[in-house]
């Protein structure tokens, strides 16, 4: 198994153990691959969700540019469903696992097809 299938299986688990949802694993592998390198670095493959700044990178880069959403404040409001699902007390909120879970709250899987 490669690094990044390892890592896939590890948002898997924090999909399973730590969100309580099955996750799709074809979904995950395409977000993940859709992160690119930057799972591979440890500061840039989590989402450090009490810096306001970092939020806001994930709403601009992510939800806007990526998913193609209208800014408004209910990108806001979704970013912090999924930090309170993850949990707020989780240090590593893996950027991976908060891509997926945002992807499925918006219903923007064919994304990814």
């Amino acid at each position: 198994m490669g690094k990044r299938e390892e890592l896939i299986a590890q948002y898997a688990d924090d999909l399973k153990n730590k969100c309580g949802m099955t996750p799709d694993m074809d979904l995950l592998t395409k977000v993940t691959i859709g992160c690119g390198p930057a799972i591979y670095n440890a500061d840039a493959s989590t989402v450090a969700s009490s810096q306001p700044d970092e939020l806001e990178t994930v709403k601009n880069n992510f939800l806007i540019k990526k998913l193609g959403l209208a800014d408004g404040p209910e990108l806001v409001d979704a970013i912090n469903k999924v930090i309170e699902t993850y949990g707020k007390s989780e240090r590593n909120k893996y950027r991976a696992v908060v891509y997926y879970m945002l992807t499925k709250h918006f219903g923007k899987e064919a994304m990814y097809v």
